[in-house]
């Protein structure tokens, strides 16, 4: 049967806000088929059924396009020790900071992972998040690796979300290959990802180019077993100090280079050339009291693709509002409205491959949105800690609202 949606403005973020008030949109097998001025619908949706949007914007589902949400244990005692003068490096050297996550995500079980997760991802499902990016990392051996990546793969079995996974095998040397990096990626690279690959876990590929992570030779060879799988690539690239990563990641044709606080000209040119989405990530900008901005202005100059996400993690950003870090891109980057829109729906859906499916309002596109009580889409970047959000609909079922 086809679905109808009346008494609604929608913002379809193909063109600007793209906006059309007092517009109707039909929905049939999950995808759009009409969209337009109600004034406007065809005689074959009169007899479709009909929900009142009761006067809502309706706008694409919100993608959040870099999550590591799948993590157990807490790291509030880090933050306090940041608060009082530890630096994030001299944390991480001393066994803390992504191996202390790794030590608790070892140690629990997938129901006890999926337990711990659950309430997160529902908090973004209840501000319209549609489709959910979500990486390993904080296991470094296939066991927890693959537990990680079959709890995420679960929230798309049992919720109204989409759900990318990424495999971050070489997010951190494990304890047990210290001194040993390169043997490490051995592991990665022949034995860990071949196995998730042939168990169907894997729809992209990262890693973390640091001084506290791996070179930008280390993370090419990661690309380049990425590549032999016909996976694509995406990095955390020049969050703490510039790696040449974005470039790297560019020349592989990258989906996206994430953070780049210390993004260079350069690496922005690539990105450029080869349509590779920045991924800003002002929730880990905030909690980390960074001080070096993005380059935006350069970005937007080169038309960069600007994507948002919440970077939710148990580390650097434990964030689990999107409506916020859209917020945050406008006041901390100075991002306008628009722009923290189209990041999260049209450039975030480009950032996971996504782009002929999900992002925006088009016939054909899947039939994800979310429905808010505001006056006018700019809002949504606007109210701290507000959630207009009245429901999601999920390809073509109501599921919340």
């Amino acid at each position: 049967m086809t679905q109808l949606w009346i008494n609604i403005h929608l913002a379809t973020m193909v063109d600007g806000y793209g906006e059309i008030r007092d517009a109707a949109i039909a929905v049939k097998d999950g995808k759009i088929v009409w969209l337009g001025k109600h004034t406007d619908l065809p005689d074959a949706y009169q007899t479709a059924q009909t929900y009142d949007g009761q006067g809502c914007w309706l706008t694409p589902g919100l993608i959040d396009c870099h999550t590591h949400i799948v993590y157990a244990g807490n790291r509030s005692d880090e933050f306090e020790a940041r608060l009082n003068g530890v630096a994030y490096e001299d944390i991480a050297r001393q066994g803390g900071g992504i191996l202390s996550t790794v030590r608790a995500t070892r140690q629990a079980t997938a129901e006890q992972l999926m337990q711990a997760s659950l309430p997160r991802v529902r908090t973004l499902l209840k501000e319209g998040v549609t489709t959910l990016e979500i990486k390993s990392g904080y296991g470094l051996d296939l066991e927890t690796e693959a537990k990680m990546l079959r709890v995420a793969r679960q929230f798309a079995v049992d919720l109204a979300v989409r759900v990318q996974t990424t495999f971050l095998g070489a997010h951190a040397l494990p304890p047990e290959y210290a001194g040993r990096a390169d043997d490490y990626l051995d592991v990665v690279c022949e034995q860990m990802l071949p196995a998730l690959v042939a168990d169907g876990l894997v729809d992209a590929v990262d890693a973390f180019c640091e001084k506290i992570g791996f070179s930008a030779t280390q993370t090419e060879k990661v690309f380049q077993a990425a590549q032999r799988h016909g996976l694509p690539v995406k990095l955390h690239a020049e969050q703490l100090s510039d790696q040449g990563g974005a470039a790297l990641t560019a020349r592989y044709q990258g989906l996206s280079a994430d953070h780049l606080e210390y993004l260079s000209q350069t690496g922005i040119d690539a990105m450029a050339q080869h349509g590779t989405v920045a991924v800003l990530l002002p929730g880990a900008f905030y909690f980390l009291r960074e001080t070096t901005l993005p380059p935006l202005v350069a970005l937007r100059e080169a038309q960069v693709p600007m994507a948002i996400s919440t970077d939710c993690n148990p580390g650097t950003s434990p964030m689990t509002s999107l409506l916020l870090a859209m917020n945050m891109a406008c006041t901390l980057f100075r991002m306008t409205p628009l722009e923290a829109l189209a990041g999260v729906t049209k450039h975030a859906a480009r950032a996971l491959g996504l782009h002929r499916q999900i992002g925006t309002l088009e016939i054909g596109k899947a039939a994800d949105f979310a429905l808010w009580a505001i006056d006018r889409p700019g809002d949504l970047a606007y109210a701290i800690g507000g959630n207009p959000c009245t429901g999601i609909v999920f390809a073509g079922a109501p599921r919340l609202g």
